[in-house]
């Protein structure tokens, strides 16, 4: 079979491929404590599986229209009303199996050929990847350690040119746990807007969030009627595998979105979205109860990474990573990530596998239990110091 030549464009994830990896050394008998994958370690909550239990048993298992159902898209749009502030309503909308899709119905709706996209470098891997499979030019910037791995507005307004079509942003952020500022926010509404290109803003952690409260493009003044909003229930609920996602965007990017939809997928399963319904206004308490115990494991995780020679790492704002800084040991984050699943049995991803610009990182996901947190990184240690430091060499 001789492939089309755009299958040459797209990447993978590397944490599936990791997961694949550890997964054979476990049924080799291995105790592997898996770091790796972004998945909240808590059960769906109960209310919502009961929710879906029932529709089911009402019959809500046939086709549902390719947008959505309408009492969803209600209920996202009054969320995202009173979390972002901004009028939106159900037309507004678009249901899908999962966030994954409306990041690239997106890009093949509003990109084609010799059209720029900005992306965040260290950043998702699926950004780039359908970047270059809807044949636009992938334009990264570096996030930088020295700034919180936030965009630094003059390496972002660098880059920006007539061509640029779309900025993606992605605050909390998947791998660093970075968070953009309200200053932040305003500075790049200012540069979308005097340069005219849209932002597709990826808020899928926006409920994962420490000692702060979450900021969206979407509020500042001027910017909802260019702003593409990607939510989903995956991380907040705890419901990756349920897929359920939307997107909040002008009605004629909705429009295209969905017969994209009914191109397809032809429509989002409606039992999951009629749970997806008893998620948001449901009790809440699941979430906060979630978020209090990543807060504990990511203090316990920053502070014992920061107590082994040669690792440092700053404290996350958002999200459940952390991205260790490691490049005193003078070793690719992919070799030293390696080697840390085979002689400590501890399965994470190195920095490269977000990027170029996540070189000398490694990320780490705490979605996993305090006690094999704690033993992971008790088995880090153990095989780390016995690496040569570069720091103290000569």
């Amino acid at each position: 079979m001789q492939f089309a030549d755009r299958m040459n464009q797209l990447g993978t994830e590397s944490a599936f491929e990791v997961l694949a990896k550890a997964k054979q050394l476990e049924a080799q008998g291995r105790n592997i404590i898996h770091l790796e994958i972004g998945q909240p370690d808590f059960k769906t909550p109960g209310h919502i599986c009961e929710a879906a239990y029932k529709a089911m048993c009402d019959g809500h298992t046939g086709y549902g229209p390719s947008a959505g159902l309408m009492e969803f898209r209600e209920v996202a749009a009054e969320y995202v009303c009173r979390t972002r502030g901004v009028p939106v309503s159900a037309e507004h909308v678009v249901v899908t199996p999962g966030a994954k899709p409306i990041i690239f119905f997106a890009l093949l709706a509003c990109c084609q050929d010799g059209d720029e996209v900005i992306y965040p470098d260290p950043g998702f891997p699926t950004y780039e990847s359908v970047i270059r499979f809807v044949g636009a030019r992938p334009v990264p910037v570096p996030l930088r350690e020295s700034f919180e791995f936030r965009f630094r507005m003059a390496d972002l307004a660098q880059v920006v040119s007539d061509r640029t079509k779309l900025l993606i942003l992605n605050s909390p952020q998947n791998p660093t746990g970075g968070v953009l500022t309200e200053e932040d926010l305003t500075a790049i509404a200012k540069l979308a807007m005097k340069h005219d290109f849209f932002v597709l803003s990826d808020e899928v952690y926006s409920q994962i969030l420490y000692d702060r409260e979450h900021r969206s493009i979407m509020s500042v003044p001027g910017m909802s009627e260019r702003t593409i909003l990607i939510e989903g229930h995956s991380k907040t609920y705890s419901m990756t595998g349920w897929r359920l996602g939307y997107g909040v965007m002008p009605v004629p990017i909705a429009e295209a979105i969905t017969l994209l939809m009914i191109n397809s997928n032809s429509c989002t399963s409606t039992f999951t979205q009629i749970a997806g319904i008893e998620a948001l206004r449901g009790s809440q308490e699941p979430v906060e109860k979630m978020v209090t115990e990543f807060h504990l494991r990511r203090d316990t995780v920053v502070a014992e990474l920061n107590a082994i020679p040669g690792v440092s790492c700053l404290k996350p704002s958002g999200a459940f990573y952390v991205f260790p800084n490691i490049t005193a040991f003078g070793m690719p984050s992919g070799q030293l990530a390696d080697l840390l699943l085979d002689q400590a049995d501890v399965a994470l991803l190195p920095g490269t596998a977000f990027g170029k610009h996540g070189e000398g990182y490694l990320r780490i996901s705490y979605a996993n239990s305090m006690e094999n947190l704690v033993e992971a990184i008790t088995r880090m240690r153990q095989v780390l110091s016995r690496l040569d430091i570069r720091e103290n060499r000569g």
